[in-house]
């Protein structure tokens, strides 16, 4: 009975020695096998894997690649107008032994923080290096810096076991006490535009009108100039006309002289003249007998 009870608990203890010593690595991830800390086998294919039991340990890193977000920095181009940039990186841990020697237990998260430094270091340089203004970095250049960044960051990446993959400027901002100022410019400049072109409108209307008063002016002086030579043709028309008929007939137009005299002194429904009856006014008025009733 006891040495049934010692071979179970050996059987059992076997199994778990066993389970113990087996670990499976993920296709997405790199192992490294330490033993007392230090790195006694590297595990970079996935499948199964063995280590000895109680005495060694496996520490698990992925193997895809990650991104990294770095804070917004403040940088000032070579036209000393200065910008917030917001930038992120694309990285992957391309040697699992040098990383681990490097960042030790922090893992990850060590690795990053001294990352970002590497990135904001390296942002700054090249955004401001001699020749690089606030219009380059806004251009289609930036690709170019962004590139340059990437390089520089990774020749010290590489010293943590890092691939800088690739890194982007996702903003390019103003400060915050700038964009006031910026603005307030802006809208100066667009109003200024604005009284221009309303300087421009009122000179070109002020010109049109000229040119109508001018144009009325002629119009009408033309037609006033052309209405006096009607008139003044008709006017001749008119004494011809009266001048032969005097000298057809004296005595009928000496009597057509007198009813228009007397049409233009008769208007009205309630005309009042004094004049004498023996008046020539009223020659043509008066009977064989006297004068007329």
């Amino acid at each position: 009975m006891r040495a049934g009870t010692i071979i179970l608990i050996a059987g059992v203890a076997g199994v778990i020695a066993l389970l113990s010593s087996v670990f499976i690595v993920d296709e997405r991830e790199k192992a490294l096998v330490l033993q007392f800390g230090q790195i006694r086998d590297v595990k970079e294919e996935p499948g199964l894997a063995f280590k000895i039991p109680f005495i060694q340990e496996v520490v698990r890193y992925d193997d895809r690649i990650l991104s990294l977000d770095t804070p917004p920095i403040e940088i000032t181009p070579s036209d000393d107008r200065r910008l917030v940039v917001d930038a992120f990186a694309r990285y992957r841990i391309s040697d699992v032994i040098q990383f681990r020697q490097a960042v030790g237990v922090g893992g990850l998260r060590a690795a990053e923080d001294r990352l970002a430094s590497i990135l904001q270091t390296q942002i700054r340089a090249v955004l401001g290096s001699e020749g690089v203004t606030s219009n380059t970095i806004l251009s289609s250049d930036r690709a170019n810096l962004m590139v340059r960044i990437r390089d520089l960051a990774q020749l010290r990446a590489a010293a943590l076991g890092l691939d800088v993959v690739d890194v982007r400027l996702k903003q390019t901002n103003l400060p915050e006490q700038n964009l006031d100022a910026t603005f307030a410019r802006m809208r100066a400049e667009r109003e200024r535009e604005a009284a221009d072109e309303v300087a421009r409108g009122e000179e070109a209307a002020t010109r049109v009108r000229a040119q109508a008063d001018r144009t009325v002016v002629e119009l009408v002086s033309e037609a006033n100039r052309e209405s006096q030579i009607v008139r003044g043709e008709a006017d001749a028309e008119r004494n011809a006309i009266f001048a032969q008929a005097y000298g057809a007939d004296r005595e009928f137009f000496r009597f057509y002289r007198s009813l228009a005299a007397y049409e233009s002194a008769l208007q009205g429904s309630n005309s009042t003249m004094v004049i004498s009856p023996d008046s020539e006014f009223f020659e043509f008025l008066k009977s064989d007998g006297g004068v007329g009733n």
